[in-house]
């Protein structure tokens, strides 16, 4: 029997999760303060950073010291393969069935406990399968996790263009502590210890979920196509969204040779802690989230991702620098400067879904955009990666200039794609602080 009236009322209050007060014009919503809310966020997304932050950089080097080097390029696919598998379904299931915060804590909680399960098997000297067969099985877990959060956040936060980055900051900052306890404090660089530390930064993450709003389902799947997030496709019928989600994909590629060679390459130029150097990107990460909060609401997101991509040129040009000269500051400034690359694009990114598409497809979009960015684009980047990699680098460790000049030819090509193909929507003139799309 359907409700009505006053405990219709009740019933959407419960539901919401909100506080609400009966008054002349009816049930009221109270809302939760945002600095509570934005504070929650902010914890969430500061474990969230830190998990991959401990095992990511020292991936390449954990690897090698147990004797499975001419494994790395494989390590690098299982976690993109997870990434295709599961965000659309989750955030399907969050447009759709569950709501996103619970969906959130939970899966966090399961990924944990398998990332410290795959770390383990590495430790104990299992069949390296064990190890790629779990670390699978977490990245299915976790594949929904960063759309997931997005959603969340950019659900609930009052003005998102200015206050998401922000609140995207605090997975940067627990990147940056990861890498410094790494190296300084824990010296796992080449450890499996790293994986440890990683699973109880996860868990803390899906802990601190259960304080976050509730953020319940929108729509309702009619079909088998929208319970499996299928539906998101149609989002490429539009010209801007095509053109969008086809650079995301091909900018991916060659961007998974900078989680998967840069470690190496600063080993072989004589740095000393490959992780807490490369926490460097997300020391001027910080900066260009301070940065982008501002610019967001003033230029067209098109200028901002092409800012991106013709950044993301010259970083791996001074890598490439670095190979041919042998100089280490050459590298390590192009580290640093990968920090601003990503940021404008994927937080510009992520904001530009939310205000492009209906409320019923937000989970789903923010899935494609997982799919493209964390899944299919990161697979064949590990690929093509290993590829140069065997092609390019000699034993002696030459060879980096071809590789990094070879990415970022790539990576102009997206330039020129975008420059020429996005069109873009005029601001609404209802919220000149938006800015234009």
């Amino acid at each position: 029997m359907k409700k009505s009236g006053i405990l219709g009322y009740i019933e959407l209050a419960r539901r919401c999760g909100g506080r609400y007060e009966v008054g002349v014009a009816g049930i009221q919503e109270q809302p939760a303060g945002s600095g509570v809310i934005f504070t929650r966020l902010w914890l969430v997304y500061f474990f969230q950073g830190m998990a991959p932050g401990f095992w990511v950089p020292a991936l390449t080097n954990i690897l090698g010291a147990q004797g499975l080097s001419g494994w790395v390029a494989l390590a690098f696919m299982v976690t993109p393969l997870g990434a295709m598998i599961s965000p659309l379904i989750g955030g399907a299931l969050a447009d759709q069935r569950v709501s996103a915060n619970r969906l959130y804590a939970v899966s966090t909680l399961l990924a944990a406990v398998a990332l410290a399960g795959a770390f383990g098997s590495l430790a104990l000297q299992w069949n390296p399968w064990w190890f790629f067969t779990i670390l699978m099985l977490y990245a299915i877990l976790a594949g929904p996790a960063w759309g997931l959060l997005a959603m969340i956040a950019l659900s609930h936060l009052t003005h998102g263009e200015r206050q998401f980055p922000l609140v995207r900051m605090g997975s940067t900052i627990g990147w940056v502590v990861a890498g410094l306890l790494t190296s300084y404090l824990l010296k796992t660089d080449a450890s499996p210890a790293a994986g440890y530390a990683a699973a109880l930064a996860a868990g803390l993450a899906g802990l601190a979920a259960l304080g976050l709003p509730l953020t319940p389902p929108l729509g309702r799947a009619s079909s088998w196509r929208g319970l499996l997030g299928l539906g998101a496709f149609r989002l490429l019928q539009e010209r801007d969204h095509l053109v969008f989600f086809a650079v995301t994909f091909l900018f991916s590629i060659p961007l998974a040779g900078f989680y998967m060679l840069a470690p190496q390459q600063l080993m072989v130029l004589g740095g000393t802690h490959p992780s807490a150097t490369m926490s460097i990107a997300q020391w001027s990460e910080l900066l260009a989230m301070l940065v982008v909060a501002g610019v967001m609401t003033r230029y067209r997101v098109k200028s901002l991702l092409l800012w991106a991509l013709g950044l993301s040129v010259l970083r791996y040009g001074m890598s490439a620098v670095a190979g041919a000269t042998g100089l280490l500051g050459w590298h390590i400034a192009g580290i640093a400067l990968h920090g601003v690359c990503y940021t404008f694009y994927f937080i510009t990114a992520q904001v530009f879904l939310d205000r492009r598409v209906t409320p019923d497809l937000r989970g789903q979009a923010q899935g494609l955009l997982t799919l493209a960015a964390s899944g299919l684009g990161p697979l064949l980047g590990a690929v093509l990666c290993g590829w140069l990699r065997e092609r390019f680098i000699q034993p002696d460790g030459s060879g980096w200039m071809g590789l990094w000049t070879t990415l970022g030819a790539m990576i102009a090509g997206c330039f020129v794609i975008l420059a020429v193909f996005y069109q873009g929507a005029k601001a609404n003139p209802r919220d000149p602080g938006a800015g234009a799309l």
